[in-house]
């Protein structure tokens, strides 16, 4: 993205009327601060390659330094297209609050384009982010900074509430940046009680790449542990990219079942099983090739309906004697209470964008 000048900012938002209403909503929280502005030469309606029109940088000293990033483009900025006349596109802005060293002057690159990333999942998927969703970024929020914060979150702007615009209305959802093994805990509970009780730790929940992850404070992690345990998880979904299954023939032509996940879905089953079955919720895995249901229930059992939907039932105690007996390493184990049906966990290569393994985890 290229840095606007005044004259092509006022240009541009002349004709949009959806633009002046962010416009409007930000004046009133920053009165005549002029932001740093950045826009796309060639708009994405017209063939552009960045689905955002624009994302201004908001300079910001209180509580703490830092840049106030609000975007451009997932609203309707210019005319209605959609055939919802309530809601402007699809329905809300990022924002992100990025802390900010004492002295620099510009706001860094990576977070413009890792704006238009999240943008560009949204224009390629449809599928429209909302508070308590969140995103494992599979590497460091920053490609080249050594820093804990390999997750995200989203929760509403703390200080921009919704608005309404003359094509709908639309919310300032915030990106919170976040550690993985907060993305394990938000996930075995739930995101709005772990942004809770984040806020205290983050002024206005803000994104800090210095820092560490707050589950090293132990009142803080006994704090997420007392909740998880009372309140359960609020995931009925785990996207997994490494999980399959199968069914073969064994002598005497019984059927078998073979479930294989990778070492990281085996941790997140293991974090977030104990909150689910035991309570009666069911937990789905989403997967490139299946749809692997988890449902409570007696006896146990399962089925599979073609080759890309299985439901396993499991009561209580054998769900949990799954989460115990999980190995932490590359393993086959049976699965409890069922003697027709094994988990194989196999090891996770973690790759960058070049295709190159930069980890392997079990």
């Amino acid at each position: 993205m290229d840095a606007e000048d005044r004259g092509e900012r006022d240009t541009r938002a002349s004709g949009a009327p959806g633009w002046r209403s962010i416009d409007a909503a930000l004046a009133s929280l920053y009165g005549g601060q002029e932001p740093a502005r950045f826009g796309t030469a060639i708009r994405h309606a017209l063939g552009g390659p960045d689905p955002l029109d624009g994302i201004s940088a908001y300079r910001r000293t209180a509580p703490v330094p830092h840049w106030h990033f609000v975007t451009y483009g997932l609203s309707e900025l210019y005319e209605k297209d959609s055939d919802d006349p309530a809601t402007s596109g699809y329905g809300f802005e990022l924002t992100l609050r990025l802390r900010r060293a004492d002295g620099a002057g510009e706001p860094p690159s990576w977070a413009l384009h890792f704006l238009q990333n999240l943008a560009r999942y949204v224009f390629s998927s449809g599928n429209a982010f909302a508070a308590g969703h969140h995103v494992d970024l599979n590497g460091p929020i920053a490609l080249d900074a050594a820093t804990a914060i390999r997750a995200v979150a989203f929760a509403p702007d703390p200080e921009l509430g919704p608005i309404d615009t003359p094509f709908g209305r639309l919310a300032f959802l915030q990106v919170v940046g976040i550690t993985l093994d907060e993305l394990r805990a938000l996930k075995a509970w739930n995101a709005a009680g772990l942004l809770d009780l984040l806020r205290a730790r983050l002024p206005l929940l803000l994104t800090d790449l210095d820092r560490a992850s707050s589950l090293a404070d132990p009142a803080f992690a006994a704090a997420v542990a007392e909740r998880t345990a009372a309140e359960g998880s609020s995931t009925g979904r785990l996207f997994l990219s490494e999980a399959s299954f199968r069914v073969r023939r064994t002598p005497g032509s019984r059927r078998r079942l073979e479930l294989v996940l990778g070492a990281t879905g085996a941790r997140e089953l293991r974090a977030v099983l104990p909150g689910r079955l035991p309570r009666g919720r069911g937990l789905t895995l989403i997967t490139p090739r299946a749809r692997i249901e988890l449902v409570p229930g007696t006896p146990a059992g399962w089925r599979a309906e073609g080759e890309d939907r299985l439901v396993l039932t499991l009561p209580p105690d054998a769900a949990l004697a799954l989460v115990h007996a999980l190995p932490e390493r590359a393993g086959t184990i049976p699965l409890p209470g069922l003697d027709d049906a094994e988990l194989a966990v196999e090891k996770s290569l973690i790759r960058d964008r070049d295709g190159r393994v930069v980890e392997e985890i079990g």
